[in-house]
């Protein structure tokens, strides 16, 4: 499992019977290429789609065998982690999550200005 692909599943955990699009919004991902990386997670069984209430939206759950294709990764990726943030340093690393959540705000705040010139 590639990190996009994990990021998308854990994404569709958190928003579960939500629009897409929030999906999406969540990982801060255009569209067409979120669409993209759901195709062979499909494919594989992972997720599973479903229309939304209108018709006009859809939403994705998270399989049984999607489940497990997390789990399978959950302790790799958490030594992985752990690893990376040892390396960097606890304190660079709050430092830098910090720094990339104020970049986030500030780019939404931006992009809000944005549509509101429009």
């Amino acid at each position: 499992m590639g990190v996009t692909q994990l990021a998308v599943l854990r994404a569709i955990q958190r928003h579960e019977g939500e629009a897409l699009s929030r999906v999406a919004e969540d990982l801060r991902m255009d569209r067409t290429s979120f669409y993209r990386a759901l195709a062979p997670m499909r494919r594989d069984g992972w997720i599973a789609l479903a229309k939304g209430p209108t018709g006009r939206t859809r939403s994705a759950s998270v399989t049984p065998k999607g489940r497990r294709a997390l789990e399978a990764v959950d302790p790799a990726w958490a030594r992985t982690q752990s690893a990376i943030v040892e390396k960097f340093g606890r304190d660079a690393w709050a430092s830098l999550v910090a720094e990339l959540e104020r970049l986030s705000a500030c780019a939404e705040g931006v992009a809000v200005g944005a549509r509101a010139r429009l």
